[in-house]
């Protein structure tokens, strides 16, 4: 199939993107807002995990906080990504299992009261599920940005922000959406001004 007009394609595009985001979950995100601010001022831990498009989502999130709103800041953000360190994921998938590549690492490092966030477009990838099951026995707390459904994810977190539409792109827009306005009103919440330009 060929696409004749392009024009038509990016505006149905954006079209469909605006109605997903019309019925946005403002009530979950206030929530993550609140459980972001208390790991931040309880000195706990933050970790992120996620697949593909998901693992760049959540590289993208630890850097925002890390670096983003952390930046001049006395106390700061400690957050860490679980896709980034490659040698490990593929030493734990070659190894072990694939399955079992965030949670093997995330018993590295994690302390009771520490906040686990995945992000999976299906709400059913595996390894992200692992981590939350494992936050979940050990006194943690848990978040989820998923998509279509929710999938399983969106059951087995504290709180669930669900990007309603069928389509991986489009859920992967909005988590980056949803990651951005979470880095602009947590560096608001601690600086006292808008980021603008600085970040």
């Amino acid at each position: 199939m060929q696409i004749t007009d392009k024009s038509n394609f990016s505006r149905d595009y954006i079209s469909r993107l605006t109605t997903v985001l019309a019925e946005f979950d403002h009530s979950s995100f206030s929530l993550i807002v609140q459980m972001l601010l208390g790991a931040y001022h309880e000195g706990r831990q933050i970790f992120v995990a996620g697949n593909g498009g998901s693992a760049s989502t959540a590289s993208h999130f630890a850097c925002d906080l890390n670096k983003g709103v952390s930046y001049g800041l006395e106390k700061r953000f400690r957050m860490i990504s679980l896709s980034d360190c490659v040698p490990s994921v593929l030493a734990y998938a070659n190894d072990v299992s694939y399955d079992s590549v965030f949670v093997e690492q995330l018993k590295n490092f994690y302390m009771p009261g520490d906040l686990v966030i995945g992000i999976s477009g299906s709400g059913n990838s595996e390894n992200v599920l692992r981590c939350i099951k494992y936050a979940n026995e050990n006194d943690g707390h848990s978040i989820g940005l998923c998509g279509f459904g929710g999938g399983k994810l969106s059951g087995m977190v504290e709180v669930a922000l669900v990007a309603r539409v069928n389509d991986m792109q489009k859920v992967e827009d909005i988590h980056m959406i949803i990651v951005h306005m979470l880095m602009q009103v947590l560096y608001v919440e601690l600086h006292g001004e808008h980021p603008g330009k600085a970040c």
